[in-house]
């Protein structure tokens, strides 16, 4: 005699088991993978090696643009001096966006000012003795941030060679993280 079951033995199931659960993994682990990867196509690690910032490390959201007192991620350009001490492919900048579109920057001597407050005193000379033109005063356009920092020795839109920040040089913001 001859019987027929409609389900599978138990060690069937349980293997089916098994393989739905794998499956089940294999879909999350892809999607985490995904994720991650559209994560780290927007954001990224940069280390400062500037003294100009008491914080060495900085997560950085690229596309974003800075809100005032936000960290800045920005490539500092072409200029002659930032070739001398960086070189032809210099790393990007952090600084901190003292200034947004609409604000207005002006010197008071060598105080520079953001809407009347000081941010940052200009030298006239680099450590090294080369000559810094001042950067640029009137109200920021839109689009553009000024970069600074309070250090003496900041380089940043203080001085003509960095000058407004704009968009198309703006990597991103970043967060403080040591």
């Amino acid at each position: 005699m001859t019987t027929r079951s409609d389900t599978a033995p138990t060690g069937g199931s349980l293997s089916f088991r098994k393989k739905l659960a794998a499956v089940g993994a294999l879909a999350v682990g892809a999607l985490a993978l995904q994720s991650l990867s559209s994560w780290s196509s927007s954001h990224a690690l940069m280390i400062n090696e500037s003294e100009s910032l008491p914080n060495w490390a900085f997560f950085v959201e690229a596309g974003r643009f800075p809100e005032r007192g936000e960290y800045v991620i920005f490539n500092p350009g072409r200029d002659a001096l930032v070739t001398k001490y960086f070189g032809d492919h210099p790393s990007a900048f952090a600084k901190i966006a003292l200034g947004v579109p609409g604000d207005v920057v002006s010197r008071n001597g060598s105080d520079v000012l953001v809407n009347g407050h000081k941010v940052a005193r200009l030298k006239p000379l680099t450590r090294r003795g080369d000559r810094l033109e001042v950067g640029p005063v009137g109200t920021i356009p839109k689009g553009c941030v000024f970069a600074g920092t309070d250090h003496k020795d900041g380089f940043d839109s203080r001085y003509a060679a960095i000058g407004f920040v704009c968009r198309d040089r703006i990597a991103g913001v970043g967060r403080a993280i040591l």
